[in-house]
């Protein structure tokens, strides 16, 4: 193997970069797009070549899947043990050694580091050969560069990319045969010897090969593939296969959504599953989702919260509850807003919203540490900072230092909201003060904040102040302008409750009330909920921020969207 090296090294030298190494350009993308059309040219005329047109790139992986056929190989792939994941090949770069003549191996020098020539290196420690583990890996193919009787191929798995030596004489006529019916997108399987290519690149070099996917479709071109954003969303799968970055969210949503479920859980919470289909849409001011259950013959609605079904559970003693579940609101759709998304919501007996902060904090700072990246990171074009404590600041401060005005001055108020072209006929002074503050303060709060301190009559789940029952313990926590938490003191009072159920605010649209009756929760409430913290934290919106992504739709493995 040594001796095939230092023939192709300069070969090696001019080969297009691979994927790890242009995922430091901004060009990465369209230099794994660019390749795809003409990568692998067809090996055979087909004798009915009349009939096929092959400049046609379906037609063409087609006709190489009825080579692949009638060569007697299964083009849909066997199971394939035994096989490592290119980090772990990563792992066993230590193994990668340098063996001189005399039997004695050395350790390689720091072959990525732009200091270090390693043929350079080879040459002043030889005669010898390069040796390393033997390793099985699969993956897509996403670079090629056919070069007579070579190969060199990228393929890439979902922890990362690794570049494929094959070489003719190393894998034998029928497995250089079969490569040369590749096409870009296929998935393949490769055993090999793990070592590195006079440039220092991580190779493995190809003893053997398996087909075990042929491609059908042709991947995404330059320009009119991956990066429209609809297609994006709309083909997830090719989305996640061929651009760069779309997997490692994914799985970094999938990491902080277990952070969360460890916090937790350390803290003695218990995970539930409350009921999908409700018969009062409750614990949120939202448009819900509506069917009919046939059988009984009645009404339900697909849930707009967790909320009042776990506080019934700590009414029966589970006194730590959390549930990560997905929750439906029939509403618009914008870069913050899906219809259906995931929701965290968690209660805590005998806390209340203090106590919910200082979770809320622990809850995103585990996360952070879990994808890494520092508490100091950068969310469209801001950088942030998470090291706790969070700011801290009330409803009423914001209000004044964003207006001029002391919210609770209702002629002042009201003149502010004419200045705003905002409606204030028949409203209630505190449906205006919050449409002042959506307006003018929620916008400019960068964040991480907990905005404490609500009106009260806004707040119909929540406890009131005992020093003040005009205002709410309620905080809502803002990042760059977008509310990613809501949290309450618990309202315990059963008859209190009730009168809040029956009570609309005037100029307050039914879709932003929560007067919705539910006569079993205030049942349950008869029977005595400790008193209790309640933290809702929208799990989308937190990935979002935690991972750079502008739209709600780029951390949704399938939004909602319209029909093809």
């Amino acid at each position: 193997m040594g001796d095939a090296l230092a023939k192709t090294g300069s070969l090696a030298k001019k080969r297009l970069p691979c994927v790890n190494e242009a995922a430091n350009s901004q060009s990465s993308a369209r230099l794994i797009f660019s390749t795809f059309a003409s990568a692998f040219a067809v090996t055979d005329t087909p004798s009915n070549a009349d009939d096929l047109d092959l400049t046609d790139p379906h037609a063409a992986r087609r006709h190489k899947l009825e080579e692949i056929t009638a060569k007697g190989i299964d083009p849909w792939g066997q199971r394939f043990d035994d096989r490592l994941l290119v980090s772990e090949c990563r792992d066993r770069i230590p193994q990668i050694q340098w063996q001189q003549k005399d039997g004695e191996t050395i350790a390689l020098p720091d072959v990525e580091s732009e200091e270090v020539d390693y043929r350079q290196w080879k040459a002043d420690n030889g005669p010898g050969e390069e040796i390393g583990p033997i390793v099985r890996v699969a993956g897509r193919i996403l670079l090629a560069r056919p070069t007579g009787k070579l190969i060199f191929m990228n393929i890439r798995d979902w922890t990362g990319d690794i570049q494929i030596f094959v070489g003719k004489k190393q894998v034998g006529d029928e497995n250089f045969d079969l490569a040369k019916l590749f096409d870009l997108g296929d998935l393949i399987g490769v055993q090999g010897r793990l070592g590195r290519t006079n440039t220092g690149e991580l190779t493995v070099f190809a003893e053997e090969l398996i087909l075990l996917t042929k491609m059908l479709e042709v991947p995404p071109e330059k320009h009119a593939g991956m990066t429209n954003q609809d297609l994006r969303q709309r083909m997830r799968y090719a989305d996640l296969a061929f651009n760069d970055g779309v997997m490692q969210t994914f799985l970094d949503r999938t990491k902080i959504i277990k952070s969360i479920r460890s916090t937790l859980d350390d803290q003695g919470f218990c995970e539930v599953e409350g009921p999908t289909l409700h018969t009062v849409p409750g614990g949120a001011a939202a448009r819900p989702f509506e069917t009919h259950h046939n059988a009984l013959d009645m009404k339900l609605t697909m849930r707009i919260a967790l909320e009042l079904h776990l506080k019934r559970l700590m009414v029966g003693g589970m006194e730590r509850v959390y549930e990560l579940g997905r929750v439906y609101r029939n509403e618009g759709l914008s870069p913050r807003h899906n219809p259906e998304f995931t929701m965290l919501e968690t209660y805590q007996a005998y806390g209340n919203y203090e106590s919910m902060m200082d979770l809320t904090e622990k809850i995103i700072c585990d996360a952070i540490e879990k994808i890494g990246g520092g508490f100091k990171r950068e969310y469209n074009g801001t950088m942030l900072d998470f090291t706790p404590p969070f700011q801290r600041a009330t409803y009423a401060e914001l209000f004044q230092k964003a207006t001029g005005i002391d919210p609770a001055d209702e002629d002042a108020v009201k003149e502010y909201a004419k200045g705003l072209k905002l409606t204030i006929d028949g409203k209630h002074p505190d449906v205006i003060r919050n449409e002042i503050f959506e307006e003018k303060v929620e916008d400019s709060l960068q964040g991480p904040i907990f905005v404490t301190d609500y009106p009260a009559s806004i707040c119909p789940l929540t406890k009131r102040k005992k020093d003040n029952p005009e205002i709410a313990e309620r905080f809502e926590m803002f990042i760059c302008g977008m509310e990613l938490a809501n949290a309450y003191t618990e309202l315990n009072d059963p008859d209190l409750q009730e009168e809040l159920f029956k009570t609309q605010l005037e100029g307050q649209d039914d879709e932003d009330s929560m007067a919705k009756m539910d006569h079993d929760f205030v049942r349950a409430l008869r029977y005595g909920m400790p008193p209790a913290g309640g933290l809702g934290i929208g799990i989308d919106r937190l990935v979002m921020v935690l991972t750079n992504q502008k739209s709600i739709r780029d951390v949704i493995l399938f939004p909602v969207l319209r029909p093809e």
